[in-house]
Order: structure tokens, then sequence, then C-alpha cells
């Protein structure tokens, strides 16, 4: 007898609770949603159309508001509530917030309820280019809370001089490029790189501005690719100067190890300490250099530069040191080589003197031997 009590009681609450604790309604679904245009960004005051069905749970009734919200401007609404098929009148509405009460929409828990929805409206006009909701869909409870996930359509908007300082920005960048390649060339620098970047971006900002504002997205692409290619135009004109730089490092370089390898050739010179300050000098440069050629490998253009230009002018000091040097060597046997150019000018002088002097000689004992012979062959 407790037994069965205690049953019946348990059912009693079980059926008491079910009265208390309401239904949990199933959300409703979205349908057949279908919109135009369908893609691409849109500008403002273009005209989008919507049509969906939207599908009340199978199985129950519900009485919760269906409620519907656009950011279109000048929204046109109609909907019509199908009950196993059979339409009501339809409505319409010009809000940009549609609310269908949940009376509308409570029937027998076996009929089959969906609401056939239309909706026009144009673009708004934004500030920026963005996303802008073109229908979201969710439910209200009694209290007008919002039930579940809503469902929502966007569809990019585009502020139309985005797009055209875009491309302005684009052209200034562009311009500057042109600038930096024509200052490069100038100085001898190869920019055939850097060029062909600039030919490119010329050829994407082109393309963008040729597009329609409703290929928002094509032109800005355009933009972006032609803005990297300014930016690698001028990194590779940048290399180049650096590479440059080192290549006229080495001029001065190679000068020097010519003379080197003349003093280290000559026995009266090989071992001069002149020529120990000469090398340790050329030494230092070349190890510039390839401080220099490391920095571009790493991309650091501006230490690159800079390495260059200690190479060049310890490279240079080498060279001069070298030819002071060749110099002090000359003077050893030309003691007019201390004077300068004049003392070269002497020097050249007094060398066509000997050779005047020496021919003078050779003709006059030519002369003498002529003589002697002819007199011999006189005396037969």
């Amino acid at each position: 007898m407790m037994k069965g009590k205690g049953l019946k009681r348990l059912i009693l609450i079980v059926a008491l609770l079910a009265l208390i604790v309401p239904a949990v309604s199933v959300a409703y679904t979205v349908n057949s949603m279908a919109i135009n245009p369908s893609s691409g960004a849109l500008t403002p005051g273009t005209t989008v159309d919507l049509s969906y069905t939207v599908q009340e749970p199978s199985g129950q009734s519900t009485t919760n508001d269906l409620v519907m919200y656009t950011q279109l401007g000048s929204p046109q609404w109609s909907y019509i509530i199908y009950v196993n098929g059979n339409p009501t009148a339809p409505t319409q509405s010009q809000s940009k917030t549609l609310t269908i009460s949940g009376f509308l929409l409570t029937y027998k828990s076996s009929d089959d309820v969906s609401i056939g929805v239309t909706l026009s409206g144009v673009a708004p006009t934004v500030t920026q280019t963005s996303n802008q909701t073109l229908v979201q869909i969710y439910e209200d409870d009694s209290n007008g809370n919002q039930i579940g996930t809503p469902y929502t359509q966007t569809a990019m908007v585009v502020n139309t001089n985005d797009i055209t300082t875009a491309i302005s920005n684009a052209n200034t960048q562009l311009s500057q490029l042109k600038t930096d390649i024509d200052e490069k060339s100038a100085l001898g620098i190869d920019t055939s790189a850097a060029e062909a970047q600039y030919n490119t971006a010329q050829s994407q900002i082109t393309q963008a501005q040729a597009l329609p504002s409703s290929s928002y997205t094509d032109a800005l692409n355009a933009i972006t690719t032609a803005t990297t290619s300014i930016t690698n135009g001028e990194t590779l004109l940048d290399k180049a100067w650096a590479e440059s730089e080192i290549a006229t490092a080495q001029g001065p370089v190679n000068n020097v190890d010519a003379l080197i390898a003349y003093f280290q050739g000559n026995s009266s010179t090989a071992n001069d300490p002149r020529l120990s300050t000469v090398i340790t000098e050329r030494e230092i440069a070349v190890s510039y250099i390839s401080s220099a050629n490391d920095f571009v490998t790493n991309g650091n253009y501006a230490s690159a530069r800079s390495k260059a230009e200690q190479a060049y002018t310890e490279a240079n000091q080498s060279y001069n040191d070298a030819l002071t040097f060749q110099a002090a060597v000359e003077a050893t046997w030309n003691p007019f080589a201390g004077l300068g150019s004049v003392g070269s000018i002497f020097s050249s002088s007094v060398l066509v003197i000997v050779v005047g002097v020496v021919a003078v000689v050779l003709i006059i004992v030519g002369i003498i031997i002529y003589r002697k012979r002819s007199r011999w062959d006189e005396l037969g």
C-alpha cells in the first residue's frame, strides 16, 4: 500500500511540474532565401530585393513574436501567413523593424505554419565601407527578450570616397617611386627591377580606376596589389643603391691590388714597411665590403651603404698611400721625381738630351769608321 501511494504521489508531482515548467520553443527556420543583387558590394542607393520563407516548428504551437529587422533604406515589407498551404491576406509594412505577433502564428500543433516574406529597400549611405544588415530574423518572448541566435544576411556597402582616396594615395606613392627611380638612374644605378614593380603598380591602379563602384572588392584588391608593388619597388631600389655603393668601393681596392702585386714582385719593395701599411688599410677596406654584403643579404640596405662608404674611404686611403710609396720608389732612380710634374718634365728633357747626345756620338763614330774604310780602299 505504501509503495502504491508513493508511486501515485510521484506521478502527481511530475504532472504538476509539467504544468509549471513552460515548453521550450524550437526555433524558426529560414528557407529559400533569395537576394538580388546576389553578389558584389553595394553602392548607396542601390535597390536590394529579398524573398524568403520562415517555417514555424512542426508539432507545436508558439506564442513567441517573430521579429525582422533591416538596415536598408525605405524598406517595403510584405508577408503572407500560410496554414497548411492556405494563404492569409498579405500584410505590408514600411518600418525598419517588422514584428509579427505570436497570436497570429498560434495554431494547432498539427498545423503546418509558414510565413512568406518579401523585402525591398535601398543600400544605405555609410561613412565608411562596411557590412550592413539586409535582414535579421529572431524571436521575442512575451517579455520582449530575444530567444536564440538571430538569422542574419549582410552585404558590403561602399563609401565611394574610400576607393577614391585609396586610388589617390596609391598614385601619390607611385609618383614618389618614379622620382626615386629617376634620381638613382641619374647616378648610374641599375633601376630595372624597381621599374618592373613600378609598371605593375601603374597597371593595377589603372585597372582599379576603370572598375565600377559595385566591384569595390576587386578595386580594393587591385590597389592592394599596387601598393605592395610600390613597396617592393622602393625596396629593390634601395638594394640596388647599396650594391652600387659596394661596387664603387671595390674600385680603389682593385687599383691598390695591382700596385701591391707590383711591389710584392719587386725584391727591393716586397718587405718595405710602407707596403705593410698599404696592405693593412686594404684589408680593412675589404672587411668593410664583406660586412656591407652581409647587410645586403639581410635586407639592411642603409647599413650596407654605410659600410660601403667606410670601405671606399679606407680603400682610397690605401690607394693614395700606395701611389705615394710608388713615387718614393721611383725617386730612388729618378733624381727629379721629387719635383713633381716639373721634375717629370725636366727628367723627360734630360732623357731627350741624353738620347740626342748618344745619337750624335754614334753618327760621328760612324763617319770616322766610314772614312777610314774609304782610305784603306784607296791605298788598295
